[in-house]
């Protein structure tokens, strides 16, 4: 008669570990808050970390670069635009590595409470299991629109200006955008320098969010795959209340991997098709409409 041995008991999970990544966690979500704007001010622009003071040299600059006529930014606009391309760095490698630690930490309670021997173990592990997910379904957002802020800063801090009611020498200068816009032709070339340079970093701002959205929709399937795969073996191999644990969990794994694939293939849709043709949506925002 041949035995089969059993496999080893997968290691405790750490509870030292566990809380260590907590603390971690809270460290770096606070971080990506607080030290952003402390750590992308330069020394002539300290005073952006109030929000009124970014607004105002904001509404400045941009009624200058208006007026200037030219392609290149006015000196207070360039000044902004440098700023918020710092700031979303900072929070893009702060939402990078709150991801990593939430994912990792993820990992752990979900191996836990295949683990758990009791009711209240497992139904403890599963809260923590779904808050740390939610967070980290938070951070990947986070990091795709900070990636998508720095790659085009100018458009990304100009949705920051008043646009559904501007006032002063700002509405004036809104008005002519507006006009300029909604005759606006890539081909033919009758337009201000200034909204080519806007339809231009509009279409770029779209196009990087709908690549960043493609690469997560592509893990997001492979992921769905492998849950669906690996729920069909663990149902093969009978009905075991570790087993019914297991089939639960990756269940629960490929229904929410699908639901968040069509959302991001949406996503994915709505920004190439913008991205292709910004002017019409840079209209749109112009007006307000965003």
């Amino acid at each position: 008669m041949s035995t089969h041995a059993s496999p080893p008991p997968a290691a405790a999970v750490s509870g030292r570990v566990l809380a260590l990544l907590t603390a971690l966690a809270v460290t770096l979500g606070a971080a990506f808050v607080l030290a952003p704007g402390r750590l992308a001010a330069g020394p002539s622009d300290g005073g952006f970390g109030e929000r009124r003071n970014l607004i105002a040299t904001l509404r400045q600059g941009f009624v200058e670069y208006w007026k200037s006529g030219d392609r290149s930014f006015s000196p207070e606009l360039e000044r902004v635009v440098d700023y918020w391309y710092r700031y979303h760095v900072v929070k893009a490698v702060c939402a990078a590595l709150l991801l990593v630690v939430l994912v990792v930490l993820g990992v752990l309670l979900w191996k836990a409470f295949l683990r758990g021997t009791t009711a209240l173990r497992t139904g403890a592990l599963a809260s923590a299991g779904v808050v740390v997910t939610v967070l980290a379904l938070g951070s990947l957002a986070a990091l795709m629109a900070n990636v998508q802020g720095a790659t085009a800063p100018f458009s990304s801090v100009v949705s920051m200006l008043p646009l559904g009611a501007p006032d002063g020498q700002l509405a004036g200068v809104v008005g002519q955008v507006r006009q300029d816009l909604a005759h606006y032709s890539g081909a033919d070339g009758q337009h201000t320098p200034a909204v080519e340079v806007m339809v231009n970093d509009f279409g770029r701002y779209h196009a990087v969010l709908a690549v960043a959205a493609s690469i997560v929709a592509v893990v997001l399937i492979g992921l769905s795959v492998l849950a669906w795969k690996r729920f069909a073996g663990a149902r093969a191999r009978g009905a075991g209340r570790q087993e019914r644990r297991v089939r639960r969990l990756l269940g629960a794994l490929g229904v929410v991997s699908v639901l968040l694939s069509c959302a991001t293939i949406i996503i994915v849709v709505a920004n190439v098709g913008t991205a292709a043709d910004p002017a019409p949506a840079l209209l749109g925002f112009f007006e307000g409409g965003w």
